[in-house]
């Protein structure tokens, strides 16, 4: 990704109302951010729990999307399968997040969710390798499959967050 500022991210916002902007508090970390290695970037708000951002870059701009924890986590399973990184889990790690759609169909209350790391850390579990067996050999490139496929996911969840719905 690009480096991206404060105010260059707080404009690429396509769901979020004033009050989210006005309330929205940036990661500690953002002035440290290695914008190099992240294909995309995604922060839990330090001021306010259940409330999560995604920046990915489409056609060469940023856009960010506001995403809220459910209330509960997948808790009751052993283990869940994040469906951006496709990392396994334990299941009270993985959270389903809810975005409210971009424009009217937002406004009107319409939302779509997908079950995602609860820690929003997944541009760092992809680039882990899963360790091997003995007799295993890693193939070349797969830790790459597993960034390209995480971003791809993103990128399609927030298509789905601008999409209008046709009902």
């Amino acid at each position: 990704m690009r480096p991206l500022t404060e105010d260059a991210i707080r404009g690429a916002f396509v769901n979020a109302t004033e009050d989210d902007l006005r309330v929205m508090a940036m990661p500690h970390s953002l002035l440290l951010t290695e914008w190099d290695f992240l294909d995309f970037f995604t922060w839990c708000d330090p001021h306010a729990r259940g409330r999560g951002y995604l920046v990915v870059e489409r056609d060469g701009k940023p856009t960010a999307v506001v995403l809220r924890a459910a209330n509960s986590s997948a808790s009751h399973a052993q283990s869940a399968l994040c469906n951006m990184c496709h990392t396994m889990q334990p299941g009270d790690q993985v959270t389903l997040f809810s975005a409210r759609r971009a424009g009217a169909a937002g406004a009107a209350g319409d939302a779509i969710g997908t079950y995602i790391c609860a820690d929003l850390t997944c541009h760092e579990n992809v680039r882990l390798a899963a360790p091997l067996t003995p007799l295993e050999v890693r193939a070349d490139g797969m830790v790459d499959v597993r960034i390209d496929g995480a971003r791809r996911r993103l990128e399609s969840f927030v298509d789905k967050v601008l999409a209008v719905r046709v009902s």
